[in-house]
């Protein structure tokens, strides 16, 4: 279990929707994500990122792959990163003490303003992004997927991050034109420097943190896409993740699609004590990865397929 500024959290604090303790486990996991009565705002919202020039998504992709950036694409907690540039290392405990479960993303806010106020620049913070290592075999995994005929995937990101931190992070490693979409939580350096940070959306799930769902995404994208397509779906729909905020959107995958959580972190263990008290409730294939180029395996599988 990490910290981030004291705050306890399992894997990523963001990730406290859906803690993985087995004595809470039964009373939570299968609520975890549950459908709200009205679809929430959000999705087609300003707070999505449309890439490759504003190119329109062509709509005879076969597979429709969703990643997570923070301890997916990335190797580590990009908002940890931030405690770097704070003076002497560390975060003030004032400051810290003003965090609150769910409430992630307003804390996030806070650090962001003291670190203005303590004159850290936007070049401090952007170097800080761009020296984020990747999770092992991801930059081979980017370079499968550039290689791919534009008839195979379309890729996704969705995070708990921001927008600033994954579009620095993309642009500086070359990957940035591989997403299409990028739905996270808007940023931005105002005219004094300081990185403005807002929450991506409202929602009405009742486990996630307030500023986000990740299953909402996922599924009103999916929705929206195929009916782009003239109503033919995805040969199938695959999402890559690690934390609990990821097991929510997997939920919402269909038998034939695939998720891949990473080995032993939050998603895994809760796919895992899903299968186990319910068998069979968890629909999607199940593919843990340890590296990029496990994922990849599983990739020329399905691609080898008619």
């Amino acid at each position: 279990m990490k910290t981030f500024g004291g705050a306890k959290r399992v894997r990523d604090v963001k990730d406290i929707c859906c803690s993985s303790l087995p004595s809470m486990m039964r009373d939570s996991v299968f609520n975890c994500c549950v459908s709200p009565p009205h679809p929430p705002r959000g999705v087609e919202e300003p707070h999505q990122h449309r890439t490759r020039a504003q190119a329109l998504p062509h709509n005879d992709r076969r597979f429709l792959i969703f990643f997570d950036f923070d301890e997916t694409l990335v190797d580590e907690c990009s908002d940890d990163s931030m405690v770097t540039v704070a003076p002497g290392g560390v975060l003030p405990g004032w400051l810290k003490d003003t965090y609150r479960s769910g409430r992630y993303n307003e804390y996030m806010q806070r650090v962001l303003a003291y670190l203005a106020e303590q004159g850290v620049t936007p070049a401090a913070i952007r170097g800080t992004v761009e020296k984020l290592p990747p999770c092992p075999g991801i930059p081979t995994l980017m370079h499968f997927l550039l290689s791919q005929s534009s008839r195979d995937f379309e890729v996704i990101c969705v995070s708990d991050a921001n927008m600033v931190f994954i579009e620095t992070w993309l642009q500086h490693l070359g990957f940035h034109p591989l997403f299409l979409r990028i739905f996270t939580n808007p940023a931005h350096f105002d005219d004094k420097g300081q990185l403005q940070l807002r929450p991506f959306h409202s929602h009405e799930c009742l486990r996630c943190p307030a500023n986000m769902c990740k299953a909402v995404v996922v599924r009103q994208y999916v929705a929206q896409r195929v009916r782009e397509r003239g109503g033919r779906p995805y040969q199938k729909v695959l999402y890559v993740g690690d934390g609990a905020n990821d097991f929510c959107p997997s939920l919402t995958l269909s038998p034939g699609d695939i998720a891949f959580p990473r080995r032993d972190f939050p998603m895994h263990k809760l796919i895992q004590e899903m299968e186990e008290a319910k068998p069979g409730e968890f629909k999607a294939s199940v593919v843990p990865w340890n590296s990029g180029e496990d994922v990849i395996n599983t990739l020329k599988k399905i691609l080898e397929r008619p």
